[in-house]
Order: C-alpha cells, then structure tokens, then sequence
C-alpha cells in the first residue's frame, strides 16, 4: 500500500504500520484482540469516509468501522485490512427551540452527555461513557434512560450515511424509510453512518448513583422486584458480583459477592428519593452514593488503560424471583475468576411500548435482560470460563434464546434468530439486498443478503 498516494487522498490523518502512533490507534477497548490493520484513516469528514470505503473496495481490503471501539466481537478493527476511524468526527449541534441534535459518528456518550447537560438535555446511549455513539445505537442502546426514554434509536430521527455504491444518503422517516428502519437496531450492515439526529429531553437535577447491598437470594429478587413496579423513571442495572476495592467500600466487604445497583431516576430528585427507598430497605447497604445529582455523573470515571478479557453471554429472562438467585450465587461460587458477574437489567417502560416491528430491534418485550460475564488471562482459563458460562446460562434458561445484538461476542453469529425474529431478519436482508448486495459491509454482526 503506497503511503504518499493514500496520505495524499485523504484530509484527515492516516496511520501506517510502523508510525508512532500505530499501535495506540489499533488498540480498541476490549484485551485479547491483536489485530494489525494495514492502515487506519481517521477521516476528517463524510468525504474521507466516501472515498475511504471506495479504496477498499478497489483494493479488495476488508473494512472495518471504528467508533468508540467498545465491539464485544471485535468488529471495530480488522487483519490486513482497512480501518475507517470516526474518532474525528465529533461536531455537535443542539438546536434547543426544537429539542433536536446532529452529533457525529466519532462522539462518545460521555462526550455527548456532557454537551446537553449544559441545556438541561439529556439522552441516553448507554451505560459506559466511553462506548462510541455510532455503534451503540445502530445496535439499539440499552442504557441509564430506557424505561423513561426509551432506547437509542427510538429518539433517532434522521442519520447520513455512505452505502455500499459510494452514495451519500440522508434517510428519515420519508427519506429511503426502509434503511431507516433498518438502522435502527441492525447494526453496520448497511454503510458507514457518519452522523446522527436525534430527539432531545429536557431533564435538569435528578437522582441517582450506586447502591451495594449483600447478594442474598432475598435482596437479588428483591431489587429486581422492586425495578421493575418502579415509576418508569427509575432504571437500575443490578451487578452481582465481588465488591470491588473502591474507596468508598469497607474493608471487610472488599471481595465479598455484592448485589451492586446502578440507580437513575430521570425525575424530580425528591421523588427520586422515595423510588429508590425500597431498594435500601431490603438490606443494611455496604455502600450507598445515591443522591440528587445531574445525568453527566452517573457514568464512572474513564481509565484509557482500562482493556478487559472476557467471555459473556447475553439473554432475556421473564422473571428473576429467589430461586433464580439462589442458582445464580451458586453459579458465581463454582468459578475462580478475578471478576465474574451476573447482570440483571429491568426494562419495560417506554421501551416497551413501542410495536416490535417498528425498529429492527425487535426483543422489545421481554422484561429482563441478562448478561453473564467472566474475565481470564490465559487461553485455558478462557475456555475453562466459556464452559462456567455455558452451564450458567442453561441453569437461568427460561426458554428464550432472544438476545441484544449489542452484547452478542465473536464465536455468536448463528444467534442471527436469536437477535432478530424470524420476519424482522427476513426484512433486514431484503434491506441488504438492495443497498448492500456484494455483502461489502460484513464485519458486523453479519445479515447475508
């Protein structure tokens, strides 16, 4: 690959094997993915990107597309291959008078979140503040604000795109509204979306923060309950798992399994307050920062060291009382790993009240999402870990293999119905078909057309 010719194309800056800034710039968030590209363009703008998609095209070079890098698959980079990294692309403009906002693909929510605070917006992508715009809401985006706001994408009003062709498409719900559906919730199979625009809410103080509780069988179930007849305003994404050493946690706890509880409440903070009461009356808190605060803070700070391995696995439950807890603390015992957790998250709410053929995320209606997840450091402990999580996921099995798209790892791809029900994928490959039909866009969590 000729580096004077391809510098020579492009405005924003491309990186070479070799350059200093190489391995920084291949990294992506996840340990365990070596991945050496054979360049990374970091596009300055939509025609960077037009006309990187169209060298790799002409090169035959598969393409991969770079937000925040947060891919469980590892889709954000490729082997000899071509990297288009949005990281560049942050411009953002609110326009308050109707509560609307064009942001580019290379934003974080961290980055995002901190813009609208300053207008007392609001809009929810996540629950890490480094996750990458760009793919957290072509995924769907289950985060703090899903059971008032909904996901991502059901504040998405319009987005541009480069198709496969080369085209540059704006697409809305009058513009190429089959794509649009399609982006809403199926993944980067279509083009490289360069920005977004999204509806805004309004939410100034609020509560929120994170609530550590002895992981009983009896206080697992009972946060669960209590999430999930909650005012729609109050989201909580529950942990169980060892008590991390933070400061703020006893000594004594440290280590000890915790049924930790990310709280929001997207309201008035005195009301927040008494939603939130329940929770802290199941159990004697090893630790509580709840409080009236703004949305911005509830993310944890970003550690750019920070690259956990892991092996996961993601599902839907239709309840979660004692005896589930009881399976999921022994499960939790059963494994020797420097972090192994169960994730419960309640949805419902506004998520939910939207038709499931609406988006290409369909799972809409299933009460709770699960996820499993355990970090190793060698490939035998990987392996050992994939069976603990094997086993885990078929004890809590409820006879739905429904999964979020998002969360879906690198060996998951015969999952496809899983993600997506039968109607809903027979769509999005008609979609493929017509603005993707070579399959060029492939390094996702792949829709063959």
């Amino acid at each position: 690959m000729e580096q004077q010719k391809l510098n020579a194309i492009f405005q924003g800056r491309v990186v070479f094997p070799g350059d200093s800034e190489y391995d920084q710039a291949r990294q992506v968030f996840y340990g365990g993915i070596d991945k050496k590209p054979a360049a990374i363009i970091r596009v300055a703008n939509t025609t960077d990107v037009q006309r990187a998609a169209r060298f790799a095209q002409k090169e035959k070079l598969e393409l991969a597309i770079r937000s925040g890098g947060h891919s469980v698959a590892g889709y954000s980079t490729t082997d000899g291959g071509l990297v288009i990294d949005m990281r560049d692309m942050r411009n953002i403009t609110i326009d308050a008078a109707h509560k609307t906002m064009w942001a580019g693909a290379g934003l974080t929510a961290k980055e995002v979140t901190d813009a609208l605070d300053k207008q007392d917006f609001v809009l929810g992508f996540g629950d890490a503040g480094s996750v990458g715009i760009g793919g957290i809401t072509l995924n769907g985006g289950v985060g703090f604000l899903v059971r008032k706001f909904g996901l991502a994408i059901d504040n998405l009003l319009a987005a541009e795109i480069v198709i496969a062709s080369g085209e540059i498409l704006q697409v809305d719900e009058s513009n190429h509204p089959e794509l649009f559906w399609a982006l809403k919730g199926g993944g980067g199979n279509f083009g490289v979306v360069t920005k977004f625009q999204y509806r805004l809410h309004n939410l100034g103080d609020c509560y929120g923060g994170m609530l550590m509780l002895p992981a009983t069988p009896e206080v697992i179930a009972g946060c669960i309950k209590v999430a999930q007849e909650a005012p729609d305003e109050l989201s909580v994404i529950l942990n169980v798992m060892p008590a991390f050493p933070l400061p703020f946690v006893p000594k004594e706890h440290h280590g000890k399994m915790a049924a930790m509880a990310l709280i929001m409440y997207a309201g008035d903070p005195a009301k927040g307050e008494a939603a939130v009461a329940p929770l802290k009356a199941l159990a004697q808190p090893y630790a509580d920062t709840t409080k009236p605060m703004r949305y911005k803070d509830i993310f944890f700070p970003g550690d750019a060291s920070y690259h956990p391995t892991a092996v996961s696995r993601n599902m839907h439950l239709r309840t979660f009382g004692v005896k589930d807890a009881e399976t999921a603390l022994e499960w939790l015992d059963k494994l020797n790993a420097p972090m192994k957790a169960l994730q419960l998250r309640a949805l419902g709410g506004a998520m939910a009240k939207i038709p499931e053929d609406a988006t290409a995320y369909a799972n809409r209606k299933q009460p709770i999402m699960a996820n499993i997840a355990a970090f190793y450091g060698t490939e035998d402990e990987k392996q050992e870990h994939q069976q603990w999580i094997e086993g885990f996921s078929s004890a809590l099995d409820q006879n739905d293999s429904s999964a979020y798209v998002g969360f879906l790892g690198p060996t998951e791809q015969h999952r496809l119905l899983d993600a997506y029900p039968q109607a809903t994928l027979d769509k999005l490959r008609e979609v493929k078909a017509n603005y993707d039909p070579d399959n060029f866009f492939r390094l996702n969590f792949n829709i063959v057309p």
